[in-house]
């Protein structure tokens, strides 16, 4: 743990195969981080841009783009599972994530099926099947999580995802037959409220960087409070653009005990090498009565959520995409 008092992890939102070989060491070694994750976005431009993975490609020219993708992808996310394995084993975290093709985002059974069949050919203990909280997801984590398979719900932006998510959760639990529950982790995505709505709010004279972080605490208190043991809250899209925040914002600002914050490696250097005082974050009492000012003032955060839920599929589509084109 980052923080062992509160239980909050700090994980490594990128993979690429040089970072894996030399920095990525280093960040466990020094118990920065003890995770990691990854998304379409990520490896699209891992694979595109670096030299790391040409040999690689050559070697697999007569696969299709898909195969080759998850050929490369596959020995990343093992060597990545593989360097985090001593933290798992000690249960200081030591997950990796590979999403599930987001293509498959509205079909349970290719989610299933593309989810057990990823996380048998990497076979590692400690990776993560990444699955977007949509209906069809649900219905994939709840199968995944029963056949002792660990789960990263992810896309989340909603509490009323989040409630669906931990019935699935609980669901998978109920129906696994072994002795240890696999993990899962329900990552909510935060800075993308803000960008969306904060200059619609300056405009109306409301608090800005703001709709993100109370949105996310709305989360963790009810991943908390249903009380599976094997669940956790993960705060995700925690980078900062622009320069109004500082880098490490939405780390400071969401220091909740039980929780992980999974980062871009600028805002982790950032953050590890600032010399303020870390603290847990107080109980923001004021949250309910925010949004309330919010739907006062025509802001629909369920519009708002299921808005980006869409463009976050896309963007993960596009991403996908993208990669196979490269590769054909």
């Amino acid at each position: 743990m980052f923080i062992e008092d509160l239980k909050f992890s700090l994980w490594c939102d990128f993979v690429e195969r040089n970072f894996l070989d030399n920095q990525f060491v280093e960040l466990i070694k020094t118990k920065t981080i003890n995770g990691a994750t990854s998304n379409p976005s990520i490896f699209k431009s891992a694979i595109t841009t670096s030299k790391a993975y040409k040999d690689d490609i050559e070697k697999l020219k007569a696969k299709s783009a898909k195969e080759i993708y998850e050929e490369l992808a596959v020995k990343d996310i093992k060597k990545a599972a593989q360097k985090l394995l001593p933290l798992y084993e000690k249960g200081d975290d030591g997950f990796i994530s590979i999403e599930v093709d987001p293509f498959f985002c509205d079909d349970a059974d290719a989610t299933i099926d593309e989810g057990k069949r990823l996380f048998a050919k990497i076979d590692m203990p400690n990776v993560m099947i990444k699955v977007p909280a949509t209906a069809s997801g649900y219905k994939a984590m709840e199968v995944l999580l029963s056949e002792g398979i660990n789960v990263n719900a992810t896309l989340i932006f909603s509490t009323t995802q989040t409630k669906n998510c931990l019935e699935a959760f609980e669901r998978g639990n109920a129906t696994f037959g072994g002795k240890i529950l696999p993990k899962a982790v329900i990552s909510v995505f935060v800075s993308r409220f803000d960008r969306k709505l904060d200059t619609k709010l300056k405009e109306l004279g409301l608090p800005t960087a703001k709709v993100g972080i109370y949105n996310a605490l709305s989360v963790h208190d009810m991943i908390e409070n249903y009380g599976l043991n094997n669940v956790r809250c993960l705060f995700a899209s925690t980078g900062v653009k622009g320069d109004d925040l500082k880098p490490d914002y939405y780390i400071r600002e969401l220091l909740c005990k039980n929780s992980i914050n999974t980062a871009p490696l600028n805002t982790i250097k950032y953050f590890v090498e600032s010399n303020e005082d870390l603290n847990e974050i107080g109980k923001h009492e004021n949250v309910e009565d925010f949004f309330k000012t919010l739907d006062a003032n025509g802001i629909d955060m369920n519009k708002t959520c299921d808005e980006l839920m869409k463009d976050g599929l896309i963007s993960f589509k596009d991403a996908f995409k993208e990669i196979l084109d490269v590769l054909k």
